[in-house]
């Protein structure tokens, strides 16, 4: 007759395939409610935050990501690890590790000690594996991190098109204005990839705000209507469309519809009033406009004017 003793070593000795299947779902199931619902991830943070992280070994590509967005933005510093982790993992999805990356970025400035974070992000964009170099130089790219503005200015030079591009994103999130001039430099000589960066990403530099400004208004001259179309984008989010209304108007002529589509949408939304009495001619060309979206643009603003 066997004892209590060893009726519970009988037991423990046995697997129990249910419960842990039905472990893995119900992890699944709760992650999933609490991706869906921020309050239920806030009320019950301190378990959620482990259970989210363990409901990572074992999640699809969307959900792994909606999770990583989650933890970016609520957790704390006991998720740096498993973000570094997939980062990292060559085996895992690329889009995964971005993610992955772009966390790491938000979540570095809140950091008490990044010290160990930044030291081995500066070894990675280092590495000869351009995927992590890649991942590596996006994740140091946040406010005040100024011990990676030198690594990352390396980075503008890379072999790899995709890490020129992503370094210009980071140093831009540093918020330095002493990396304007280089910036600018690099809008001259670098590459294409580089120089759309660049121009969707120096309406930043507030601090520099005239000068940047300047620059977008030269480029709006450049013969590449790339060039141009993307001055007019980061040009948009800096300067007031109401106070530019001529730049505007000789935009809505320009020979790419893109442009020609931006400029009058944003007639649209800020100065339509404006617009229809300083260059009413020029809006109601439009409406012969090539392109449809142009057309519909125009035709907002000139029903704005039938509603006063």
């Amino acid at each position: 007759m066997k004892t209590a003793r060893h009726r519970d070593t009988d037991l423990m000795k046995k697997p129990n395939r249910v419960i842990a299947f039905d472990s893995k779902q119900r992890i699944l199931e709760k992650a999933q409610n609490y991706v869906e619902s921020v309050g239920l991830f806030i009320d019950e943070r301190d378990q959620a935050i482990p259970l989210l992280l363990s409901a990572l070994k074992h999640a699809d590509r969307e959900l792994k990501r909606e999770i990583l967005f989650v933890l970016g933005t609520f957790a704390n510093e006991q998720c740096i690890g498993p973000l570094y982790e997939i980062m990292t993992d060559n085996t895992e999805d690329q889009e995964i590790r971005q993610h992955a990356a772009i966390q790491i970025s938000v979540m570095g400035p809140l950091l008490n000690d990044a010290r160990w974070l930044i030291d081995t992000l500066l070894k990675d964009i280092a590495s000869s594996d351009s995927d992590l170099r890649f991942h590596a130089t996006f994740a140091l790219g946040w406010k005040g991190n100024v011990a990676a503005g030198i690594p990352l200015i390396e980075r503008l030079y890379d072999s790899d098109a995709r890490i020129r591009q992503t370094a210009v994103n980071a140093l831009c999130n540093l918020r330095d204005d002493r990396i304007l001039p280089l910036l600018l430099e690099r809008l001259e000589h670098g590459g294409a990839e580089e120089k759309h960066s660049i121009l969707l990403n120096l309406w930043r530099f507030t601090g520099k705000r005239q000068e940047v400004i300047d620059v977008y208004l030269g480029c709006l001259e450049h013969n590449e209507p790339d060039m141009r179309f993307d001055a007019l984008t980061g040009f948009g989010l800096l300067a007031e469309t109401q106070n530019h209304l001529e730049i505007y108007r000789k935009l809505l002529k320009d020979t790419d519809p893109r442009i020609r589509g931006l400029a009058i949408k944003r007639l649209a939304e800020d100065s339509a009033q404006v617009a229809l009495q300083s260059f009413p001619r020029e809006i109601e060309a439009l409406l012969d406009d090539r392109d449809m979206k142009v057309k519909k643009a125009a035709l907002k603003i000139l029903a704005k004017r039938k509603l006063k």
